[in-house]
């Protein structure tokens, strides 16, 4: 198998990069947060560009494409920081209508795991449940939910749900698929935060000067930065692979290659984030350099679809 992607693919997630840097630019991510994370005009046009339809069959209106497409395009949404339930609303194509073409906004929750957390949820149409008995669909409007003031993330608010109502069932052993796809396309965004960090310390390193030199000359600075880009490309490999072997589960342990990918992308870009907001320094702390939006976001999709530690051990389990 050939993981290397085609020139089809390139050309995709080169689109997809172009718009996000346009659309969500490093400067917009402050307006962005304190608009609560979510903007119904961005949405339609990710909608547009077939991010939540990606893999829903062209007969359905979707696009036709499989998860190792769908990896290219989350590695670039998680590279700019795009906020929203992108994740959950793609996931929602073809079990909740209107959510491929981005009229319904669909958020989720995984109600086998604790505590019960509710991203975006003033923004959200629908709401996905996954059980152990299958996959439902709940009002959330109906919820019993209590905001979290000061959430990890500015651009990801959160309510913490007290009851879960049982809901509408409209799926059954396809909450596991759910799970695992989720995980590959939560791995693919942290993809992206580990190169947007590698990239944004390596560009700041060359310009920052010390003594009357850059301080990207400096021995201890080149071996941090050298350490997450070989971070960033070992995440690269695992990410790449789940995607790949996710369309063809022949071609190896698919519960295997979701763990890697979801651990080994999740640890990337958290030390990424840390080393980016070392290599600024003292202006790492502030708000006008934006690595603190990655490695809060870092956080939060680490613990999504499963924390490190529970795909180390599912890992551990596999070999």
């Amino acid at each position: 198998m050939d993981f290397r992607p085609s020139s089809d693919q390139e050309a995709l997630q080169a689109g997809m990069r172009s718009f996000c840097e346009g659309r969500v630019p490093a400067d917009a991510l402050s307006d962005l947060a304190k608009r609560g994370g979510f903007d119904r005009s961005l949405w339609s046009e990710l909608a547009e560009l077939g991010v939540f339809g990606l893999r829903l069959p062209e007969s359905e209106g979707g696009v036709g494409l499989g998860c190792a497409d769908a990896v290219l395009v989350f590695e670039e949404l998680g590279r700019r920081l795009v906020p929203g339930p992108l994740v959950w609303s793609h996931l929602a194509a073809g079990l909740v209508p209107g959510a491929a073409d981005g009229k319904v906004v669909v958020g989720g929750i995984d109600a086998t795991s604790e505590p019960l957390l509710v991203e975006h949820l003033d923004a959200l149409d629908v709401l996905l449940v996954l059980r152990s008995d299958g996959v439902f669909r709940v009002d959330p409007r109906a919820l019993r939910a209590q905001p979290i003031e000061q959430p990890l993330d500015p651009l990801t608010p959160l309510h913490h749900v007290r009851e879960l109502p049982r809901g509408e069932r409209i799926a059954g052993a396809d909450a596991d698929e759910l799970r695992r796809v989720g995980a590959t396309l939560s791995a693919a965004q942290l993809l992206g935060i580990a190169i947007a960090t590698q990239e944004l310390a390596t560009a700041y390193a060359k310009q920052r000067e010390q003594f009357g030199r850059p301080i990207g000359s400096f021995q201890a600075i080149k071996h941090l930065l050298a350490d997450a880009f070989v971070r960033q490309e070992a995440a690269r490999a695992a990410v790449y692979a789940a995607g790949a072997i996710l369309d063809d589960p022949g071609a190896g342990d698919v519960e295997r290659a979701t763990h890697a990918a979801k651990l080994v992308a999740g640890e990337a870009a958290l030390r990424n984030a840390r080393t980016c907001i070392q290599v600024h320094g003292g202006m790492g702390y502030t708000w006008e350099v934006p690595a603190h939006f990655y490695l809060k976001r870092s956080w939060v999709l680490e613990s999504a679809f499963g924390a490190g530690d529970a795909h180390a051990a599912g890992l551990a389990e596999r070999l």
